[in-house]
């Protein structure tokens, strides 16, 4: 393992990408804006994949894998859409030395091959509502390049979805919305701020989107998940149609959602610290360390060790570190990768039939009854999720201010605060204000009806309470 040569501090960019180098979770590719996935970071995606995978298919999605690309005469019929993304795409316009007539499109993202998969696959009203997911790579030319947190190749899963109605379409956006919301709590210990997008802010092509935005420890948000509620724009463009009851054919709804590997780097920027990564139970790819002293010397120690393990490894993702390393060492090693639990066992310990237990939160060793393990570290569990969600949401509290005026929201910003607002003003408002402050509109709070309440920044009525900050 390497070393982590930054504290957080003194520069959180530097804090970050060290961490990433030391824990070996990826190496730089040599394209610029790629990375190559080491095992210790696509694991933590693997484990993530797993878990949401599974509550994608119990809410009706099924797995497909579509095409990398996208025709260039398909991709600009929907006109908001490609004035999205033209700036981010890449283009393949030859094979070897030959010119290819119609350029590919390296996909970005997939609404126009899902959308012609649908126009194949739905006849009838009975074929609705389809839900189809994919687990990929998409690729943006992105300038500003971080690795997880912003690339020019990245993996998602992206879920796009076909209802007979927009209430069943706008409806199924929303369950997806709070699926990702419990997903984000409950299995990544994060707190978000949730809601929907401004005017300025919304996906490409879409109606109406729903994000969540996770709050790092320097002091910026990162939109991490977002539900698109897409009408019947697509369907009409590319002639999406189904025979409803009456024998007449209609546009159905359409909805996309999707969370990518930007995942990684939110656990990093909320709960890493200056010895490394602490990582949710679930997504560790080592829950529980056995580290053994002089265990060269003590074959009981180790049969003891191998004991443990066996009792915990039905449950639990076990490893038993049986080298002769100092114990100064290993625990490092463990700090550094993020494991949630460590169990010292050595000869003293053995002859009392105890072991120390070390959660990675707090670092305190606590003695335990060997024959207790397993209820210990199911209690210790629960604990250690309350622990990490409930400082990182104390984080993302103490970080919001309400301002009703732009000098107090320019000091706010600067100062690596939220800022709540009542709000009223156009996409070219949210554009000022950026340009101003570098902050953007991350999500409303609440829409505001006949309210007697100012704009901050237009002194017009306000029409929203609305989170802003600085952004990846």
């Amino acid at each position: 393992m390497g070393k982590i040569l930054v504290n957080r501090v003194e520069n959180f960019a530097d804090w970050y990408t060290s961490v990433c180098i030391a824990a070996k979770l990826f190496s730089y590719g040599s394209v610029k804006g790629t990375i190559n996935f080491l095992p210790n970071g696509w694991k933590i995606w693997e484990l993530i994949k797993e878990s949401l995978d599974k509550k994608i298919n119990e809410c009706g999605g099924k797995n497909v894998q579509l095409p990398l690309f996208i025709k260039t005469s398909d991709f600009i019929k929907e006109k908001e859409h490609i004035e999205g993304f033209a700036p981010e795409t890449f283009i393949c316009d030859k094979v070897g030395n030959e010119k290819i007539v119609d350029p590919l499109i390296i996909r970005p993202t997939s609404e126009v091959l899902f959308s012609q998969l649908f126009k194949d696959q739905i006849r009838s009203h009975n074929d609705l509502p389809m839900k189809l997911n994919q687990w990929c790579s998409v690729y943006r030319a992105e300038k500003n390049t971080k690795p997880f947190l912003r690339g020019c190749e990245f993996f998602w899963h992206e879920l796009h979805c076909m209802f007979k109605t927009p209430e069943d379409a706008i409806k199924f956006t929303l369950e997806i919305h709070e699926l990702y919301n419990e997903f984000l709590k409950n299995v990544c210990y994060l707190p978000v701020l949730s809601g929907k997008k401004t005017e300025g802010e919304k996906f490409a092509g879409a109606i109406d989107t729903y994000t969540r935005e996770v709050w790092s420890q320097d002091g910026q948000c990162i939109q991490t998940g977002t539900s698109h509620y897409l009408g019947t724009n697509f369907s009409k463009i590319y002639d999406v149609k189904f025979q409803n009851i009456n024998n007449t054919f209609e546009y159905p709804s359409y909805t996309s959602h999707g969370i990518t590997t930007r995942l990684i780097g939110d656990l990093i920027v909320v709960h890493g610290d200056d010895k490394g990564l602490v990582l949710p139970f679930d997504l560790a790819p080592i829950q529980i360390s056995i580290l053994t002293l002089f265990a060269n010397k003590d074959e009981k120690v180790l049969a003891i060790a191998k004991d443990i393990k066996k009792s915990l490894q039905d449950i639990y993702r076990v490893e038993i570190d049986s080298s002769d390393n100092s114990f100064g060492y290993k625990i490092t090693e463990q700090e550094l990768i993020g494991t949630p639990i460590c169990i010292i066992l050595g000869p003293n310990d053995i002859k009392n039939d105890s072991c120390v237990l070390i959660r990675r939160d707090d670092s305190i060793k606590n003695t335990v009854n060997i024959n207790e393990i397993k209820n210990v570290i199911k209690e210790q569990k629960q604990i250690y999720f309350k622990n990490l969600y409930n400082k990182a949401l104390k984080n993302l509290n103490d970080s919001i201010v309400e301002v009703d005026n732009i000098d107090d929201f320019k000091n706010a910003i600067n100062n690596k605060k939220i800022c709540l607002c009542y709000f009223g003003g156009t996409i070219e408002d949210e554009k000022k204000i950026k340009e101003l402050t570098t902050a953007s509109p991350r999500c409303v709070k609440e829409n505001l009806i006949n309210s007697d309440k100012l704009c901050f920044f237009t002194k017009k009525q306000a029409k929203q309470l609305v989170y802003f900050a600085r952004a990846y």
